[in-house]
């Protein structure tokens, strides 16, 4: 029941960029792409740049030594885009995690008051980076993180995409992020993370975290720690992201982060999973129908109140939370008994 709450709050809030002048502050701004065999996804994002390409300083694009045609497609773009440029990648030192290194590298090369890293799949509308720097700036946040609305398009990102926000959305009040002092309500997507860059530079948060794979996640709960200002939001069209297109690519990608999700709680991950895989079971038997039926009411409610905040498909969200489930499962088992030998982008996850 507190989580159907917290799924109605989220979906009271409409935790979305406001609409506003989409002009920005005043602020420089400086749109930092870390990209790692992104050949298609940094061919779709700047496809449009010159739409947006007004709203910013400059865009420099880090090639972090891609076995793909991802230099080659962004230095196309950089020829026509006066704005952009293009950084080859050096070799990783150790200790590091490649896209912590190349966010801390892009950082040393910007030269905008406002730093925004984005990722090579996300997809960027006309003003969204304006009304970002305007949101930031009007609520004095050194830290504004959104999760693009997700491009749910194939069945296996059918199939495990739509966990995110359910687990999110249903678990932390989104204006808890920015309004409660606690650490532990924070959150934040490596998608799309914009920082006051004075902060940024002295805090370097990417370089404090070099070792971490879910560093966005780890910055925010430090940035409140510190005293400063942060808040989570939730794009719309404006600020889209098509993370994976087959199951098991969102397999492997979440297998990265999800016990980070409970605090880097282990245990709390798989109470969680029990309790959402038995409680139904459970109440049916020893309670009898209406119990039952009343959970699955609220089972349902989480599933639709999530969906129609982040712009899903609530039917089809509901239709195969089973299966969701399942492959949460699958995911989590992953991680316990494999967190070792766990690669992602032809590189080992070291920081798990």
């Amino acid at each position: 029941m507190i989580r159907l709450v917290v799924a109605l709050c989220n979906l009271w809030d409409r935790p979305y960029l406001p609409v506003c002048s989409g002009k920005g502050s005043g602020k420089t701004v400086s749109v930092l792409v870390p990209a790692r065999n992104e050949a298609e996804n940094l061919q779709r994002l700047l496809s449009n740049v010159g739409e947006w390409a007004g709203e910013i300083h400059e865009l420099i694009v880090y090639d972090d030594l891609s076995t793909d045609r991802t230099f080659s497609i962004a230095c196309g773009f950089s020829r026509t885009e006066p704005k952009m440029r293009v950084l080859r990648g050096r070799d990783l030192p150790a200790g590091w995690l490649g896209k912590n290194h190349a966010c801390h590298l892009l950082a040393q090369e910007a030269t905008g008051e406002r730093l925004l890293f984005i990722d090579a799949d996300v997809r960027l509308q006309p003003g969204a980076v304006g009304r970002a720097v305007e949101q930031l700036d009007r609520h004095g946040l050194q830290l504004l993180s959104i999760f693009p609305q997700q491009i749910i398009d194939s069945a296996g990102s059918r199939l495990t995409v739509p966990l995110m926000n359910w687990i999110l959305l249903s678990l932390l009040p989104l204006a808890a992020v920015r309004s409660a002092p606690q650490a532990s309500l924070s959150a934040a997507n490596g998608q799309f993370m914009l920082f006051n860059g004075e902060v940024y530079r002295r805090e370097k948060p990417h370089q404090r975290f070099r070792a971490s794979a879910v560093e966005d996640i780890a910055i925010s709960r430090f940035y409140k720690k510190q005293g400063h200002k942060i808040s989570t939001l939730l794009g719309k069209n404006d600020i889209e992201c098509r993370m994976y297109s087959t199951l098991r690519e969102a397999i492997a990608g979440f297998s990265k982060n999800l016990f980070d999700f409970f605090g880097g709680k282990v245990w709390l991950c798989f109470l969680f999973l029990i309790v959402v895989t038995v409680a139904p079971f459970w109440i049916f038997s020893c309670n009898g129908w209406v119990p039952g039926l009343l959970y699955v009411g609220a089972a349902a409610g989480i599933r639709i109140s999530v969906s129609i905040t982040s712009r899903q498909d609530a039917v089809r969200n509901v239709i195969l939370s089973i299966p969701q489930i399942f492959f949460l499962w699958v995911i989590a088992l992953r991680i316990l008994f494999r967190r070792k030998s766990l690669v992602w982008k032809e590189r080992k996850l070291e920081g798990l």
